[in-house]
C-alpha cells in the first residue's frame, strides 16, 4: 500500500515522537465524522502503542485532548468555539510558548484545516505547534501549520484519493514501523475500510487494498464495537458481508458528538467490553431508524419545492427550520434523482451552512472557488462539499453559481 510516501508523513510521525518522548500536550481534533472518528482512534492507539516502547517503566502516557466539533453549532473544520475552549482549559500556552519560544502542546487536525486559514494562524499564536492531516481539496493556498499532511498539496506524488483514515493508517504505519503488529495493523485497516467506504473514496488502487484487507475478517474483529453488529444483524437477510458493512456505516453515521465533545462513534469504536458495545450500537440503532425517517421527511419536503419551480441548472434551497446534519444524506438522495448539482442550506440568525453533492464528473469546489469573494468558508471533495456564507451574500452566491454551470452545459 502506498507505493510512494505521502509528503511530510516521515515529519508528521518524527514530530508525534518527539511529543511523545517530551510528554507534550497532544490534542486530537477531528471531524465529527466516521472517516473523522476512524482516523481519531487509529492515531490515539499509535500514540499508546508507541508509548509503551518510547517511555520509561512508570511512565504515563502523554496527556491527549480529544475534540469533536458539533457541526450543528460550531460548522465545520476547526473553528472559533474549540479555540476558545483549548485558551481555557490550557491557560498557560500562549504564555508559555512566548516566554520559552517553545510550543505549549502539538495541536492534531484530523479530516479537516485545510481550509481553517484564520484559526490555524490563531492557534500558532496560542503556542500550539499545528500538526495538520487532511484529504481534502486544497484551494489557492495552504494554511501556514508547521506540518502539512494532504496529498494533494503541491510536490506530493503519493495516491489522491484516500479517505483520512487511509492517511493516519500510513501514519500509523511510519510511527510504529516493524512494531506494529498483525492485530494491529488489521484493527486499523477494519477502521480505515469503514472509512473509505463511508466517505464514499473510489474503490481503486491503494483503497481497493485497504477495503480488501480490512473487511477480509472483520466479522471476528477484536473491536467488540465492530464484532457486535455481526450479532445484531445476525436474524437479518443480507445478500452479502458489504451489504451488512453499509447497514453498519449508516448505524454509525447516526452518532452524534456529547456536550463534553466526545463522539458517539468514538465511544462505540473503543469499546472495551461486550456488553458495553452492545449498549451502545443499540441504541445508536435505535437513533438511526429515527435519522432516517427525517432524511426521508427532509428529502420529501425539498422535493416539492424543487417540483414547483423550473429549470435551474442547479437545485440551491435553504430554510431555518432545516437540520443541518441532515442535510448531507438528503442532498446526496436528491442529486441521484435529478442529477445537477445540489446545494442545501441551514439559515441562522447572520450566515447559512450548507451541504453539496454533485453528480460524477462534476467539481463543486471548483465551482465554489469562482465565488470564494462572497463565502466565510467552503471545501471538502469535489462530488461532495459544504460551504458558509453570510445570509447578504446568498442570493449573489447562487447567482453566481447558475452562471458558472449554465456556462458548463
Amino acid at each position: 500500500m502506498a507505493s510512494v510516501k505521502i509528503k511530510n508523513l516521515d515529519k508528521a510521525a518524527k514530530r508525534i515522537k518527539e511529543a511523545v518522548k517530551k510528554r507534550e500536550q497532544i490534542i486530537i481534533y477531528a471531524d465529527a465524522d466516521v472517516d473523522g472518528v476512524s482516523s481519531a482512534i487509529i492515531l490515539k492507539e499509535s500514540i499508546s502503542n508507541l508509548a509503551s516502547s518510547l517511555l520509561e517503566e512508570g511512565q504515563s502516557l502523554p496527556p491527549i485532548q480529544f475534540y469533536f466539533p458539533n457541526r450543528k453549532i460550531e460548522g465545520y473544520g476547526l473553528n472559533k468555539e474549540a479555540l476558545e475552549f483549548f485558551g481555557e482549559k490550557f491557560p498557560v500556552a500562549e504564555k508559555q510558548n512566548k516566554k520559552t519560544k517553545k510550543p505549549a502542546g502539538l495541536l492534531i487536525t484530523l479530516d479537516c484545516g485545510i481550509t481553517n486559514f484564520e484559526e490555524i494562524s490563531k492557534a500558532k499564536e496560542m503556542g500550539f505547534f499545528v500538526l495538520l492531516v487532511d484529504h481534502h481539496q486544497i484551494l489557492d493556498k495552504v494554511p501556514e501549520a508547521d506540518i502539512i499532511v494532504d496529498p494533494n498539496q503541491k510536490g506530493d506524488k503519493s495516491f489522491k484519493s484516500f479517505a483520512n483514515a487511509g492517511l493516519a493508517f500510513n501514519l500509523a504505519k511510519e510511527i510504529l514501523g516493524d512494531s506494529m503488529s498483525k492485530g494491529l495493523r488489521l484493527s486499523f485497516l477494519e477502521l480505515a475500510a469503514l472509512a473509505t467506504i463511508a466517505d464514499m473514496m473510489p474503490e481503486i488502487e491503494e483503497n481497493s487494498d485497504i477495503i480488501l484487507e480490512g473487511l477480509s475478517d472483520i466479522q471476528n474483529s477484536q473491536r467488540p464495537g465492530i464484532k457486535v453488529f455481526f450479532e445484531i444483524f445476525s436474524s437479518k437477510d443480507f445478500s452479502s458481508k458489504r451489504d451488512l458493512i453499509s447497514k453498519m456505516i449508516s448505524v454509525l453515521n447516526a452518532a452524534s458528538v456529547r456536550p463534553d465533545h466526545q463522539h458517539e462513534c468514538y465511544l462505540l469504536l473503543t469499546a472495551g467490553n461486550y456488553d458495553l458495545a452492545k449498549m451502545t450500537a443499540e441504541f445508536l440503532l435505535e437513533k438511526s431508524i429515527r435519522h432516517r425517517e427525517e432524511v426521508r421527511g427532509l428529502e420529501e419536503e425539498v422535493k416539492y419545492i424543487i417540483n414547483s419551480k423550473n429549470g435551474s441548472p442547479i437545485i440551491f434551497e435553504g430554510s431555518k427550520n432545516w437540520n443541518i446534519e441532515l442535510l448531507g444524506a438528503v442532498a446526496s438522495r436528491i442529486v441521484r434523482e435529478f442529477q445537477k448539482p445540489v446545494f442545501l442550506y441551514a439559515t441562522s440568525e447572520e450566515t447559512s451552512r450548507g451541504s453539496v453533492r454533485a453528480p460524477k464528473g462534476v467539481d463543486v469546489v471548483k465551482a465554489m472557488s469562482d465565488s470564494a469573494d462572497l463565502l466565510e468558508m467552503f471545501g471538502g471533495h469535489p462530488p461532495a462539499a459544504g460551504f458558509t456564507v453570510r445570509n447578504d451574500n446568498l442570493e449573489k452566491f447562487k447567482e453566481k453559481l447558475i452562471d458558472y454551470f449554465s456556462k458548463k452545459k
